[in-house]
């Protein structure tokens, strides 16, 4: 640093520190670069410590300011750890989250507060929370889905569509290359398989290997880790409004007008389609220009057949039913496992509405009518699929 003279200290110097030059010592005056700031006697720290006035910074070296920083940081890990000396939160808003009350264990602890360290519940939160951010991509799209983690799940995917579920595609190659296009298909199955399968598919068989987001359930995301396991491999919570913004990226979107309905009937209607809603997703094509690909799943229903479902208990649960099969709640867990059923993917021919603007969507009478043709298109599909089907477990 250099020497600052008497006229840089009286424009510069006095008035950052708050003074005027009447109040500057003599020896800052005269230039010397080692004053100190006049004192009060009163002048001491919170722990009873005097405060001693700045040095420059030119006559500090590194270890000094490091042990400086260390002394400070331990003054302030004793003031948290002694009661009372950080003031009351009355005044912090209410929060849903207990605030941790464990400090990790200083240079100054004792075995006593390891030990209550180790038996604290933070203790292993903040291990979990440290152990699930490795391998993480360090981009994640809007709506959550992490490269890395579906890099590291895709093995145990390709081994549901490959060995076990032994998924056959059909039509496959009517997808277009790139742009946005909605594939709207059944939803079959008491455990909703069918979206990572038909992604599955299309990452594996179309020529380009295209990506699918799909539009799942509202209630897979109140279950702990479900939800977040669902985003993380490229799912996206069901509303027209991260529909849209999906087909705004150009994605390839899969939808499944059924919603609960499709996944919860009983297995006597086994591949009987539930009604499509109120035509959300032919709104959302008309609005967005999208075109449509009907998709039907055989084999999805058979792999948990639901016998009963029981709706007064699930409501407390925050799950839209709770299924009875041959297997659940009999193997209580083990139960939910899905038979290894033979499956089949049909892809439709594209349908385009061209003829039709955006403000079409607004026509109830002509979305109804076109949600039924779409309707009635996966349901001859079906129907032709099962016919044909010799086998559940072999196709």
């Amino acid at each position: 640093m250099t020497r600052a003279t008497d006229k840089q200290f009286d424009g510069e110097e006095a008035f950052i520190d708050g003074d005027g030059p009447d109040s500057l010592s003599p020896s800052v005056v005269d230039g010397d670069p080692g004053r100190r700031l006049p004192q009060d006697d009163d002048d001491e720290d919170p722990d009873g410590h005097d405060i001693e006035a700045p040095r420059s910074q030119a006559a500090l070296s590194d270890d000094e300011v490091a042990a400086k920083i260390r002394a400070l940081e331990e003054r302030l890990d004793t003031m948290i750890r002694r009661p009372g000396a950080l003031p009351d939160a009355d005044a912090a808003p209410p929060s849903r989250f207990t605030p941790s009350k464990t400090v990790p264990p200083g240079p100054d602890s004792t075995v006593f507060d390891t030990a209550r360290e180790l038996l604290s519940t933070e203790f292993y939160m903040r291990k979990w929370g440290r152990l699930g951010m490795r391998n993480r991509s360090e981009e994640v799209d809007d709506f959550g889905k992490d490269p890395v983690y579906e890099k590291k799940v895709e093995p145990f995917f390709d081994f549901l569509y490959e060995r076990y579920f032994r998924v056959e595609c059909e039509g496959i190659d009517g997808i277009p290359a790139d742009g946005r296009c909605l594939l709207v298909a059944n939803h079959s199955g008491t455990l909703p398989y069918d979206g990572m399968m038909i992604k599955t598919a299309v990452k594996r068989e179309h020529p380009q290997h295209r990506d699918v987001r799909w539009l799942a359930e509202d209630f897979l995301f109140h279950f702990p880790f479900l939800g977040s396991f669902s985003n993380r491999i490229g799912a996206v919570r069901a509303c027209q409004e991260n529909a849209e913004r999906l087909l705004q990226q150009e994605s390839l979107t899969a939808v499944f007008p059924e919603g609960v309905k499709g996944i919860g009937k009983l297995f006597r209607k086994r591949y009987q389609l539930q009604r499509f809603g109120r035509g959300g997703f032919i709104k959302l094509a008309l609005r967005t220009g999208t075109p449509i690909i009907p998709v039907a799943v055989v084999g999805a229903e058979e792999t948990n057949p639901m016998l009963l479902r029981i709706d007064y208990l699930s409501h407390m649960m925050g799950i839209p039913y709770i299924p009875v099969t041959p297997t659940f709640p009999l193997l209580g867990p083990l139960g939910l496992l899905p038979l290894p059923t033979k499956w089949k993917i049909l892809f439709g021919s594209i349908v385009r509405w061209n003829e039709y603007g955006p403000e079409a969507a607004d026509d109830e009478m002509l979305v109804g009518r076109l949600a039924e043709q779409v309707r009635g298109e996966i349901q001859s599909m079906l129907d032709r699929a099962v016919k044909q089907r010799a086998s559940v477990w072999l196709g």
